[in-house]
């Protein structure tokens, strides 16, 4: 089934255009692979980038929230880098430039989500506390791709690396995964010491 890839706000995708087309952006980018590029470089598949900001105790939903849009920047065959854009007062605005193993690994979860029987819409949910990032494969495809809460139904796939004992490309369903990330976040309790 195909992914319903949602829209990105047009002045997302404008302020990507611009940094792209300034010598000075791609220039002072941490981006080698983008500063070596051969050819014209688009930016293509927009993901909604959420935030998980807390873990909440079971039978409640998580609270997230819209932190930006991610481009992948194709250059010719590949995907040479990624583009970030966050909201501001003044409304989308192109963030940074950068590259590393999530690009591919995104793009290698986006394919095996797209061979799935079911249709999703794709999204990143970053973990901060876990330095964590997942393919979010959200089962309403209606949905805006700013809104939305996690469905237990949701598929969540940790993008590589991801964090010791979570086994990167691998889908999880939101009921399953979250109890693991919520006892990975909750502090030890500490033992007293004998009296």
């Amino acid at each position: 089934m195909p992914l319903h890839v949602p829209p990105a706000p047009a002045p997302a995708l404008r302020s990507v255009l611009a940094a792209l087309g300034s010598p000075t952006a791609v220039r002072e980018a941490r981006t080698p692979s983008l500063r070596a590029a051969q050819g014209p470089a688009s930016p293509e598949l927009p993901l909604p980038v959420h935030v998980l900001d807390r873990i909440t105790p079971e039978g409640t939903s998580p609270t997230t929230r819209l932190s930006g849009w991610r481009f992948l920047i194709r250059c010719g065959e590949r995907s040479v880098a990624a583009a970030d854009t966050m909201l501001t007062p003044d409304g989308w605005a192109f963030s940074h430039f950068f590259e590393g193993p999530y690009i591919t690994s995104t793009e290698r979860s986006l394919r095996h989500a797209e061979a799935m029987p079911v249709p999703y819409q794709p999204r990143l949910l970053s973990v901060p506390e876990l330095y964590m990032l997942t393919l979010w494969l959200h089962r309403d495809c209606t949905d805006d791709g700013a809104e939305g809460t996690l469905a237990a139904t949701d598929l969540l796939v940790p993008l590589a690396p991801a964090p010791p004992g979570i086994a990167a490309h691998r889908p999880h369903r939101v009921a399953e995964l979250l109890p693991m990330l919520n006892h990975r976040l909750t502090p030890a309790p500490l033992l007293s010491s004998p009296a």
